[in-house]
């Protein structure tokens, strides 16, 4: 049954997500199954703001393999017991295959990104966090056996449909001349190309633990050798390390240090564009059979090629920039050249990049009514990410400014030296809200507007009539290919799926879904600006 469901995984779209968990969730996967079939729902996971689900995915596929490993231990001694060494030798190769499973490292480098993302808002609570990582260092030592042993692929890709040979591939996205143009020979290279992302991928997600971990208290540092030694430089060896962190970082993007500062320097003098070629198709969201109709007419609609997703890469480049200020507040390297100092610094080329990306991606998202929400998944992993980073370094140094035990001075003055400090933090709280509040508007703006207004805008392009293509010819297609779907090729519950398959049940399905996911991201930001307001009233 299994193997017939998800031979049907389809497109990507983080506005039916919720639709879609609730469909893996149908299968009821469980066991060896967790670790081939859980690649299709967990990766896309990660970019949404459901994270109660994607906790309960982390820790029920996280469980079984720590059980399992336990499990293994005790029936190879018992094989070997019994003089089975064919049956040692299986377990033990099996167990090996698990152990260097690249989901399970995923897995278990997103566990703790979660957390962090859930706590984002308390610092004390991230500290906590980081302190139970051993300060980051554990996602780092799990990076590492990226580089001492080859990583196995066992998400089984024979499941997938010709279009999508690979999470990272769907050849309905693009310019479509039939099954032709998308040969089984290219299957190989193309699962290469996905392995090599994905390594690149796991690595780049293990190193920030450790990079928001050295950022805040690196930028706490500064402020209290600030303070303490009148403009000291604060502890070198925090400084080193993230420099060091941010090296391998652009060079996991393929850009030299020095180069990617420039680019980046370059964003706020505007001297070049802050484009990066699209990277590694991180972020997909595959849907199962009820929803694989309203999923193919929505490219046909030529929304898709009009407003492709954004690059996954920029949320690495914004991270970057993110982690160069907090670096910067003490080794003061990048210099600006403007006349008056205080008019352009780092903060202030973060909080523009944030703001930018944002308007630029609610502009081009729109109505999610009449888009396919490709721009979801990276809006929702920019506010959870670099703007939510960005937050905790500025908290961190609100805190550094007025230290636990010491009076603020009336009228929040502080000390001389940190004046300029003060102001940049001033100025990048008030961005970070405004642009918050930016987002939680157009949240609003989606939820507000009625579900017949959203049914009756949706439905009717599915059932257009006189065309050779679009919705309308997909419609005919599914309809005829289901009313001839048997028991015994398919099993009861599938079949029964199939003939209580309707194209308006579909979209009622979507837009509550639709309507849960947008309403998990509003409660997101509206914590994130009160946190943001609690720690201005702290100045």
């Amino acid at each position: 049954m299994l193997k017939s469901l998800l031979s049907f995984l389809f497109h990507r779209s983080l506005v039916l997500s919720e639709f879609v968990l609730c469909s893996y969730k149908s299968l009821d996967v469980k066991n060896i199954l967790l670790e081939t079939a859980s690649p299709h729902i967990l990766p896309q996971m990660v970019a949404s703001p459901l994270w109660a689900d994607l906790s309960d995915l982390l820790r029920e596929y996280l469980k079984f393999m720590d059980d399992h490993f336990r499990e293994s231990a005790d029936l190879t001694f018992l094989a070997y017991r019994h003089r089975n060494y064919s049956k040692v030798i299986e377990f033990v190769q099996f167990k090996e295959r698990l152990q260097s499973s690249s989901h399970y490292l995923m897995a278990k480098i997103e566990a703790p990104i979660l957390q962090l993302k859930q706590n984002s808002n308390n610092i004390d609570e991230v500290e906590c966090i980081l302190e139970s990582l051993r300060c980051g260092t554990h996602s780092l030592e799990l990076s590492n056996e990226i580089r001492s042993k080859s990583l196995t692929f066992n998400e089984d890709l024979k499941l997938r449909p010709w279009w999508t040979p690979t999470s990272d591939k769907n050849y309905l996205l693009g310019p479509f001349e039939g099954v032709s143009s998308c040969p089984r020979e290219n299957t190989h290279n193309q699962i290469k190309k996905t392995e090599e992302n994905v390594l690149k991928t796991v690595e780049k997600r293990s190193l920030l633990p450790r990079m928001i971990y050295l950022s805040i208290y690196s930028a706490s540092e500064s402020v209290k050798e600030n303070l303490e030694a009148n403009g000291a430089l604060a502890d070198s060896k925090l400084s080193l390390e993230l420099k060091i962190l941010l090296e391998r970082h652009t060079k996991i993007l393929d850009f030299p240090f020095q180069d990617a500062v420039e680019l980046v320097f370059g964003f706020s003098s505007g001297q070049k564009p802050f484009e990066v070629t699209r990277g590694n198709g991180y972020h997909r969201i595959w849907v199962f059979p009820a929803a694989v109709f309203v999923f193919l007419f929505l490219p046909l609609l030529g929304i898709e090629q009009e407003n492709s997703a954004p690059s996954p890469d920029l949320i690495d480049w914004l991270n970057f920039a993110v982690f160069l200020n907090a670096r910067n507040l003490n080794s003061h390297e990048i210099k600006f050249s403007d006349t008056d100092p205080s008019s352009t610094s780092t903060w202030n080329l973060v909080n523009n990049m944030l703001r930018k990306y944002v308007t630029e991606t609610i502009r081009c998202t729109g109505p999610v009514v009449s888009s396919p929400g490709s721009h979801l998944p990276f809006l929702v992993q920019l506010v959870t990410e670099p703007l939510a980073w960005h937050a905790l370094i500025i908290h961190s140094c609100v805190r550094s400014l007025h230290p636990s035990g010491k009076k603020k001075k009336k009228g929040g003055s502080v000390d001389q030296s940190n004046t300029q400090l003060l102001h940049e933090i001033q100025n990048s709280i008030q961005s970070l809200c405004d642009t918050i509040e930016m987002v939680t508007r157009w949240l609003r703006e989606q939820l507000n507007t009625p579900d017949d207004e959203k049914f009756e805008a949706l439905f009717p392009s599915i059932l257009r009539n006189g065309r050779n293509d679009g919705p309308g010819k997909v419609f005919k297609i599914l309809e005829s290919s289901s009313s001839l779907v048997k028991d015994v090729e398919v099993g009861a519950r599938i079949l029964e799926a199939v003939q209580s398959w309707s194209p308006a049940g579909v979209v009622r399905k979507i837009i509550t879904g639709q309507h849960s996911l947008l309403s998990e991201f509003l409660k997101i930001c509206e914590l994130k600006l009160k946190s943001l307001q609690t720690v201005r009233l702290q100045l």
